[in-house]
C-alpha cells in the first residue's frame, strides 16, 4: 500500500498524487498486479525522465517477472514472461514518428493479447489506442525527486489501485 503524500486523492476511476520515487515504486507495484490479474492496457505519458520506465519496472517486478526488465526504447517491444507462462507486453514509442510504423511493430497482435500492455510515449498512438485502458501521466512535482502521478480509467477498463 502506498504512503500517500498531503497532496494526494482517489476519485472513483481516478488517482492524483504527488509522490517520492520510492512511493511511485510502491504504488505501480499494486498496478503490477491489478494489470496482470485483468490484462490491462496501461497508456504511460509524460517528458523524458518523469518516470515511465521505473513505472514499468516495478509493476512487472511485482507481477512476478525475473530477470533484467530493460527499457525498449531501441527494441521499442519487449516481452517479459510471467510465473504462469504468459507475458507482460512493454512498448516504448519514444522513436516512433508515425501511425504506420506503429502497425508495423505488431500492434494489431498486441491488442489481441491476453496478458497486460504497457505502453511509453502513448500519445504518439493516441488514435490507436483501445478504449478501454489505464491513462497514467507522470510529470515532474514542485521538487526533482517528487512525482505528480494522474491516473483515470477509460472505457470499461477496471478500477485504478487507490
Amino acid at each position: 500500500m502506498v504512503a500517500r503524500s498531503e497532496k494526494s486523492r482517489s476519485l472513483g476511476g481516478e488517482v492524483q498524487r504527488v509522490v517520492s520515487e520510492a512511493q511511485l515504486r510502491c504504488w505501480a507495484a499494486d498496478l503490477g498486479r491489478q494489470a496482470v490479474r485483468y490484462g490491462a492496457f496501461v497508456a504511460l505519458y509524460g517528458t523524458l525522465g518523469s518516470g515511465k520506465s521505473t513505472l514499468v519496472r516495478a509493476s512487472c517486478r511485482s507481477a512476478g517477472v525475473v530477470g533484467p526488465i530493460p527499457s525498449p526504447t531501441f527494441t521499442l517491444v519487449n516481452r517479459y514472461r510471467l510465473p504462469d507462462g504468459g507475458f507482460v507486453h512493454h512498448v516504448d514509442l519514444y522513436r516512433i514518428e508515425s501511425e504506420e510504423e506503429v502497425w508495423e511493430l505488431g500492434w494489431q497482435e498486441l491488442m489481441a493479447r491476453s496478458g497486460p500492455v504497457f505502453v511509453e510515449w502513448a500519445d504518439r498512438a493516441e488514435a490507436l489506442l483501445p478504449d478501454d485502458r489505464w491513462d497514467i501521466h507522470l510529470a515532474f512535482a514542485e521538487s526533482s525527486d517528487r512525482r505528480r502521478i494522474s491516473a483515470k480509467t477509460r472505457g470499461a477498463a477496471p478500477r485504478l489501485p487507490a
